[in-house]
Parts: C-alpha cells; sequence; structure tokens
C-alpha cells in the first residue's frame, strides 16, 4: 500500500519514560547513542515520514544525493529477520567495515567499547554461546520495530559514501526530535547479497548498513554504559587560535 509522505502530524506515545518535547540540536547530540534494547512500542508512519522529510536537506556534494533506504515494519520485517537468521554471512563481504581493528591504535578502541558493551549485557569474553546470542540480537537489529536499510549504486566513489553517512547521521538526530532512538548496523553489510535478494534490489546495488529505530528501553543496562570517546587533542589540531 502506498503511504502519504506528507503526513499530518501526531503526537507521540504519552506513556514513554522520559519527554518528549521540543529538543535543541545539542540535547540531540548529547542524548543520541546507539540503542541495542528497544520496547515493543510501535512507530507511526507518521513519525517516520517527519524523520524522513527532515533528512532530505542533508549536505550533499555536487548535489548527488546518493543516499537510498528500504523502510520495513510489522510482517515485512520479521519476514527479512527470518531469512537473515537461515543465512550465512557474504562470502566474500562486498566491503569491509572492520579493516580499521587491524592498526593498533582503532583496535584499542573496539576493544575499549566491546568490553564495556559485552559487560552492560552480562556476557564474559569466553562465553561463546552469549556472544552467538548476542550476534543473532545484531542480525534481529535488537528487535527494534522499524529498521531501515540503506543502499546505494555501486558506482558511487567515498565521497558519495561520505554523504551517505550525514544523512545517516542526520536520520539519528532527527529522530531523537521525534522522541525515537536508533542504532545503525554495520552488520548488516555482512548480509548484503541476501538482503538485497529478499527486496528485488539489483545485483549493481551496494547494502550499505540497517538502522534499528524504536523506542529505548530505559532500563535496559546495555543502553547505559558509558562511552568512551578520545580527548579532542587526539583527533584535533588548532591553529590560529
Amino acid at each position: 500500500m502506498t503511504q502519504n509522505l506528507n503526513p499530518r502530524p501526531t503526537a507521540a506515545p504519552t506513556d514513554l519514560p522520559y519527554s518528549v518535547t521540543a529538543m535543541s540540536v545539542a540535547d540531540a547530540i548529547a542524548t543520541r547513542r546507539s540503542i541495542r534494547a528497544f520496547t515493543d512500542q510501535p512507530v507511526t508512519f507518521e513519525a517516520i515520514a517527519r524523520v524522513m522529510e527532515q533528512a532530505r536537506l542533508a549536505p550533499s556534494g555536487c548535489n548527488f544525493q546518493p543516499w537510498e533506504a528500504t523502510i520495513l515494519t510489522g510482517a515485512p520485517l520479521q519476514a527479512l529477520r527470518e531469512r537473515l537468521l537461515a543465512s550465512e554471512p557474504d562470502e566474500p563481504q562486498e566491503y569491509d567495515f572492520s579493516a580499521p581493528g587491524r592498526i593498533d591504535k582503532y583496535k584499542s578502541r573496539l576493544t575499549t567499547f566491546a568490553a564495556s558493551m559485552y559487560a552492560a549485557s552480562g556476557i564474559q569474553r569466553d562465553d561463546s554461546e552469549k556472544r552467538s546470542a548476542w550476534l543473532k540480537k545484531n542480525v534481529r537489529a535488537f528487535d527494534a520495530p522499524v529498521l531501515l536499510l540503506c543502499h546505494f549504486p555501486k558506482m558511487m566513489e567515498s565521497a558519495q559514501w561520505s554523504d551517505v553517512g550525514m544523512w545517516l547521521q542526520t536520520i539519528m538526530l532527527s529522530a531523537r526530535g521525534e522522541g525515537l532512538d536508533t542504532c545503525p548496523l554495520e552488520v548488516l553489510g555482512m548480509y548484503g547479497r541476501t538482503i538485497k535478494a529478499h527486496l528485488g534490489l539489483s545485483g549493481d546495488t551496494l547494502l550499505f548498513c540497517g538502522l534499528a529505530i524504536g523506542w529505548r528501553d530505559a532500563d535496559a543496562a546495555v543502553n547505559q554504559f558509558e562511552r568512551e570517546r578520545v580527548a579532542l587533542r587526539d583527533n584535533l589540531t588548532f591553529r590560529g587560535f
């Protein structure tokens, strides 16, 4: 069924564990985090449409606007989840999102993050069974009620990949303005061929990532662990100030 892409505004749910009000950009940035436990509260089409309408204004070099997406909920989303859980990752993968992990500086950042996330989830380093179950949760997009699948033509170059990243960040911040939360899922790029076949996308398309969208479970420890970021001096050089 074709939906009206210019919906009337509708109110956000009133039973959320936090207030949904007009939010400053600073607040949206500060409160955005990758959410890995969602409630079962559905997300309306109107809320998603408002987010996507705002994201149309994301920066785009040469105005190419290379981003494309398929957004699923309900039965179509469940069907995809079942197919992914019955499938193996691509071999070879169409792109490698983890390559920086081979360099010590970046590997240490990954290791620190993973230790915090697994500790908050009650998963021991040597518990292969729970780690495997956690990977399945990733593939299921942490059971969020909405999943955006980001894809674009393979002929796009690195500059356009940058544009897609800015578009996704705009979506994530706009979602916070709706009281929603998100989790970008590069792991779904490991299943790119399976997802493209399921959605009927061309082989000339790259399945870049997923983006889980929903209402955060405010009580889940995995949504509360401290996120480490390097100091400004580690990434920036200021001159002339």
